[in-house]
């Protein structure tokens, strides 16, 4: 998982990208959008689920072996500097890894490239699961 190149405006990661392997010798097909939830403290059994709100549409993705396939998570954005805020009035919340759930695939817990992930009302936008990187 890592920083999206087009992201809202603010202080956190904002968005990020992603992005599932074929680890299997069998070709595959992914299809529809992930869950996530925020894996408190970097255990996944202390996660907690994000509101996702879908976007764009869902299709059938076939992966050949070692093939990829890449969704967009974007945040409601944490605004200000140095602990931040959230617009809404909620305090803003970090997660070093999420629960990523992948239709047909299970769950797994991605962390990012680069930081932790800030994030405010407990809220998401996801892409459906896609054979083009997104931005």
């Amino acid at each position: 998982m890592y920083q999206a190149a087009a992201r809202p405006q603010g202080t956190g990661t904002g968005a990020v990208i992603v992005e599932f392997t074929n680890v299997s010798g069998e070709p595959c097909v992914v299809r529809g959008r992930p869950t996530v939830a925020g894996a408190g403290q970097g255990s996944p059994q202390s996660s907690r689920p994000l509101q996702v709100t879908p976007t764009g549409s869902v299709s059938a993705v076939r992966l050949a072996p070692g093939g990829r396939a890449w969704t967009k998570l974007t945040f409601v954005q944490v605004q200000g500097e140095g602990d931040g805020y959230c617009v809404s009035g909620t305090r803003p919340v970090t997660y070093p890894t999420l629960v990523v759930g992948l239709p047909g695939s299970g769950s797994h817990q991605v962390a990012l490239e680069d930081g932790v992930l800030a994030e405010c009302d407990d809220r998401v936008t996801v892409t459906a699961v896609s054979p083009v990187k997104p931005s």
